[in-house]
């Protein structure tokens, strides 16, 4: 990332960001909080990235260097809060569940950003309380600091649907599939197949948002079929990429 913006404070607005586009490389003294309402949005930092559709948000704690893309047309809901409350203590991204009600104060309270009255308050108070209350997604994909698997992830990056073992892709980078496997978690924190399963999970999200049918989602993230894609992205996000909140 060049070109690393310093924006000291972390705004809460409502803001509407086209298809593809996105908000380059920049930090906050604050803490902020980036919520899609429509579309899907993502993060992106030196130690990965992270997607959320409509009933997930983003935390992103302050310091962090982060730069956001919108995946389908983005109604975009960011709330700023000083790096002296953190209600989950985070220090790091992390994708929250968004339930019915955090999600109408997310949107109620970055409608009217410049109001301080005392609704206002009790409305921050309770989205607080409901923040608390989240529980965390574990939906982040790390981004690998060895060659070697700078080298093979960046061939699954071109192609999720790639179905190669993890011994074929290792004679493609000149590995064996056990250095491979100690790699991935010792760099990476998880396994290959875990991994695999965040790329195409985050890949999918990102086709769902741009219309793109559910068969053919499947088919282009490597899923043997529509089913087995459907019931992987159940037990995920809770419910099926039809009744995605992004389309």
């Amino acid at each position: 990332m060049s070109k690393i913006r310093h924006d000291p404070v972390a705004p809460t607005r409502a803001q509407l960001l086209p298809s593809g586009t996105g908000i380059d490389a920049h930090r906050h003294d604050d803490h902020q909080i980036a919520y899609a309402a429509r579309g899907v949005v993502a993060i992106t930092t030196d130690a990965g990235s992270w997607v959320a559709p409509g009933n997930r948000a983003l935390w992103i704690p302050a310091g962090t260097i982060h730069a956001h893309q919108a995946h389908g047309d983005l109604e975009l809901h960011l709330v700023g809060l000083p790096a002296t409350e953190n209600p989950l203590a985070l220090d790091r991204p992390t994708v929250l569940t968004v339930g019915p009600l955090l999600r109408e104060l997310i949107i109620a309270y970055t409608r009217a950003p410049e109001d301080d009255g005392p609704e206002r308050s009790r409305l921050r108070a309770v989205l607080l309380d409901q923040l608390r209350a989240s529980p965390q997604q574990p939906l982040h994909l790390p981004t690998p600091t060895t060659p070697l698997l700078q080298a093979l992830c960046g061939l699954l990056h071109e192609d999720p649907a790639d179905r190669r073992t993890l011994a074929e892709l290792g004679r493609a980078v000149g590995a064996s599939d056990r250095t491979l496997s100690q790699l991935f978690r010792a760099d990476l924190g998880m396994t290959f197949p875990q991994w695999r399963t965040q790329l195409r999970l985050h890949h999918a999200l990102v086709l769902l948002a741009e219309d793109v049918p559910v068969t053919a989602v499947a088919h282009r993230c490597g899923w043997a079929s529509a089913s087995a894609f459907i019931d992987v992205f159940r037990r995920t996000f809770g419910h099926t990429p039809g009744g995605h909140p992004a389309r």
